[in-house]
Parts: structure tokens; C-alpha cells; sequence
């Protein structure tokens, strides 16, 4: 493996959230004190991707949230699995969720237009997902009063594993289900003269 690979996947393993093409650039042309072209990087890249595709490490070079990023292989579930459960008090309540849908879809949105939506109070949750840096303040609203526009944070999607919003399910793709009455009398109609 070459000198810059080497950088480079210090550059991944040190980041705190996937690290962006342009971040591993701007750091590697200081450090050299001259422009590393892009294209070197890329190879880089794939270079240490390919490396780490190999079953001997549990974990691989993954591009997610427009970054790349160390990550356990799926392979290695299980075990995740029981940390994660460990550490369950961290997920998100159902209600905190709910918040986070109508502001990944709606966005930017008021707190007022989530609580329409919803049909109760979100101060709470609309805390904690700030908290977690799942959203944040976009701007304020030119309604009455200025409120606070919110959306969703580049941490929101390295959360939920995609690299763009348009990587999010369509609302059309979550079509009601029908009535189970309507199912039944669609496969035995009866007539009412029986």
C-alpha cells in the first residue's frame, strides 16, 4: 500500500462521521504542502476498499453519508447486535421517530407545522433530536412571529445509512393497507337478497 493510502485511511479511522472527499483533499494538500489531485485520491480510495473487502477484517471502507467511513461487516451482526441492545436506552422513542419523519420529509418545517401533523406537543422530542444532532436549526420562517425552520442534519443520514435524501422511501411506497372487512367481501361477496 502506498504512502497516501496510508494517510488516507488514518484520515477515515481518526474522522468522528464519514469523512467527505473534499475534507481527506484539503487535509492531504496541507500536509504535503501542495494540491493532491482528486483522481489520486480516488484510487487511493479504492485501493483501501478493496483491501478491507478481504474476509480477514470485520470491518470494511464504506461510502455512506456522502463520506467514507469504517464499518463492521455484516457478518459480525450478532455480536453488534448484543451491544446494541446494551446500549438500547440510547434509541430513539417512537414519538421522537415520528418527529424526525415529518422533518426529513417536510423540511424545512416549524414546530408548529410538526405539532399540526402530529397532534400533540413535540417540544421534547424536537429537543432530544437536536441533542443527538439528527436535526438542526435551518433558519427561521418569514410566518408571523419568525419561528425556527428545522431539517435534518448530515448526521441524520449517517444514522439511517444513505447518502442523500433522496435515498429516503416515498411516502407513496407506505400506502395504507386496506380494511380487512374490504378484503373479505372483495373474496365472498354476498348478496343481500340471500
Amino acid at each position: 500500500m502506498d504512502f497516501l493510502s496510508q494517510h488516507i485511511e488514518a484520515l477515515i479511522f481518526c474522522a468522528q462521521k464519514p469523512i467527505k472527499l473534499a475534507d481527506i483533499q484539503s487535509c492531504l494538500t496541507e500536509m504535503f504542502e501542495t494540491e493532491v489531485p482528486e483522481k489520486d485520491i480516488v484510487k487511493s480510495l479504492e485501493g483501501i476498499m478493496e483491501k478491507y473487502n478481504n474476509d480477514t477484517f470485520p470491518f470494511e471502507v464504506t461510502k455512506i453519508g456522502g463520506g467514507y467511513q469504517f464499518l463492521t461487516k455484516p457478518a459480525y451482526q450478532a455480536s453488534i447486535g448484543i451491544l446494541l441492545k446494551q446500549q438500547s436506552k440510547k434509541r430513539l422513542s417512537t414519538s421522537a421517530l415520528e418527529t424526525l419523519s415529518i422533518i426529513a420529509y417536510k423540511q424545512p418545517v416549524t414546530k408548529s407545522e410538526i405539532e399540526q401533523i402530529r397532534g400533540v406537543n413535540c417540544d421534547y422530542s424536537v429537543q432530544k433530536l437536536l441533542e443527538k444532532e439528527l436535526i438542526e436549526i435551518k433558519g427561521k420562517s418569514d410566518a408571523v412571529g419568525r419561528p425556527l425552520l428545522y431539517g435534518s442534519s448530515e448526521r441524520f443520514m449517517d444514522y439511517f445509512g444513505i447518502n442523500d435524501l433522496k435515498d429516503l422511501p416515498s411516502p407513496r411506497d407506505f400506502a395504507p393497507q386496506e380494511n380487512v372487512n374490504e378484503v373479505v367481501e372483495k373474496e365472498n361477496p354476498t348478496s343481500d337478497t340471500e
